[in-house]
């Protein structure tokens, strides 16, 4: 039997596995959703959905497979959701904006991946796959096009169920991820709009190291990050004591919870995260809300159910409603068992329509 708990080496070793447990996994369409023909569209809110975002996924049994989107937007459609929000096409992101975030070098390798037989973006975990650079650069306009949205008034909230890839790097691909679409929004955010103070929350079973670490020295990008002890999972990082360096110190929060911790420990530990961003005043919300700390999940070990996401995404609209003229953005980052991230992802919406 393989063993998953391995803080520090890769995620190769679980593929084969977890593909197993996925396949494996029927889709259950939940009935209990409310029902939207009483009650009219939000248009303060924007999902992103369509093709080209559905293409960011791993072939051959791979956990992110291209399913993923279409598991969530069947179970949205079962609760009305679909008729509750205004619903926005994907967009491919331009080089120039990659670049924002990621270095040229890195840009150029994903863009000659398949034409240079490159089998891997990283070491072992990120696959190439066909159209892999322009399915990634989806991701990344996505996450713009919602910025533009929101900047210009046309909406206050989106939610982008493909998105949140936060283990990349600015110099490279890891974990599963291939460009860091919360990245190159943080570099947007600043440098197109002059938002200064952006809070970044993160609530995926993993650490988000791709953006913790990129701001570590930042004092300006504020982190809440609630997730399992690296020390049993990959990346292997997000210990308490991380709480920023230089002038940045104290600006970040990493909450990381035991194996087997469920929505007690996280409600325990909410507290903390609402804390932390009140003393700092963000003017702009972004929402890592991954599915995969869902009771079930084949690479993690936590125990949640869809209520956590339901009580984080409440909470972060009415911060931001506070702090923010209500400017938040979700993102739905990991989540492998296509049941859990389906009703979790639906959970931010209801409460991004609600809130």
């Amino acid at each position: 039997m393989i063993d998953r708990r391995s803080g520090t080496g890769s995620r190769r070793e679980f593929l084969l596995a977890a593909a197993t447990a996925v396949a494996g996994t029927a889709l259950h369409l939940s009935g209990n959703g409310r029902a939207a023909d009483k009650r009219t569209m939000n248009t303060q809110v924007g999902l992103y959905y369509g093709d080209a975002l559905a293409r960011y996924g791993f072939p051959a049994g791979h956990p992110l497979g291209a399913d993923r989107q279409g598991a969530f937007w069947r179970e949205a459609v079962t609760r009305g959701l679909d008729r509750r929000v205004h619903t926005y096409a994907p967009r491919i992101a331009t080089r120039d904006e990659i670049l924002r975030f990621h270095s040229e070098a890195h840009v150029q390798r994903v863009a000659q991946a398949e034409s240079q037989g490159l089998e891997f973006l990283d070491q072992v975990d990120t696959p190439v796959f066909p159209g892999v650079f322009e399915a990634s650069a989806t991701v990344v306009g996505s996450a713009l096009d919602g910025l533009e949205r929101i900047a210009s008034g046309g909406c206050r909230r989106t939610f982008q169920p493909i998105g949140g890839l936060h283990h990349a790097r600015r110099d490279g691909s890891a974990g599963f991820c291939v460009f860091n679409d919360l990245g190159v929004a943080i570099e947007t955010l600043r440098a197109k709009y002059s938002v200064q103070r952006i809070a970044y929350v993160d609530i995926d079973v993993h650490h988000g190291d791709g953006v913790f670490y990129a701001y570590e020295r930042d004092p300006d990008v504020i982190v809440a990050d609630i997730h399992e002890d690296g020390r049993y999972l990959y990346p292997g990082t997000g210990r308490a004591e991380e709480t920023g360096k230089g002038n940045a110190a104290g600006t970040k929060l990493n909450i990381p919870l035991a194996p087997g911790a469920g929505d007690k420990e996280f409600l325990d530990a909410w507290p903390r995260v609402v804390a932390h961003l009140r003393q700092f005043k963000p003017q702009f919300f972004l929402f890592q809300a991954g599915a995969d700390g869902l009771e079930g999940d084949p690479l993690a070990h936590l125990r949640y159910s869809p209520q956590v996401h339901a009580h984080a995404a409440r909470s972060l609209c009415h911060l931001a409603d506070q702090f923010a003229d209500g400017r938040i953005m979700g993102f739905g980052g990991g989540g492998y068992k296509r049941e859990n991230l389906s009703k979790a992802w639906c959970e931010v919406v209801r409460e991004f329509v609600d809130s």
